[in-house]
């Protein structure tokens, strides 16, 4: 892993396994031999938050279509992510982080300029992890207004 804790194509993705909406574990493994796009994101129920997942889940057809699963992380609470996906008919699972291991691993956890200020916080990040457990593709500091769209003609889904 590169030395600002950033992952880059070719790297092994992290394992983990964490809670689900519904307090069931999720885990990486569960996708091998498929492609899964991983997002992070820094709390459910905000504003571009809400506008990332719509996306994502007004998408997920089309990105099942071309065998590609979607995951989201936050370090929101399991009963919050609940909510959300309740509110907003979310399809696909959003995964609970609380002690942001996994984002820390994935290096979406970090200093991000925020209004013109450094802060320390989730880094809106996306990665896609290839059938092998690689990544295929390692996004920083995403918009969360059109990121599918952008995602699908960057990598070509």
């Amino acid at each position: 892993m590169p030395v600002d804790g950033r992952l880059v194509p070719g790297d092994i993705a992290p394992p983990f396994s964490l809670p689900d909406a519904n307090g069931d574990l999720v885990s990486l493994a569960e996708y091998a031999g498929r492609k899964v796009i991983v997002y992070f994101y820094p709390a459910a129920m905000t504003p571009g938050c809400t506008k990332q997942a719509c996306d994502f889940r007004d998408n997920l057809a089309e990105l099942n279509g071309e065998g590609v699963a979607v995951i989201g992380i936050s370090p929101d609470k399991q009963e919050k992510l609940a909510k959300f996906v309740a509110r907003d008919d979310l399809n696909f699972p959003l995964l609970s982080d609380p002690d942001k291991k996994v984002l820390t691993a994935y290096g979406a956890f970090g200093e991000k300029k925020l209004y013109g200020k450094v802060v320390t916080g989730v880094i809106r990040s996306t990665f896609l992890i290839d059938e092998t457990g690689h990544i295929a593709a390692a996004q920083y500091n995403v918009r969360a207004t059109g990121h599918v769209a952008k995602l699908r003609r960057d990598l070509s889904l």
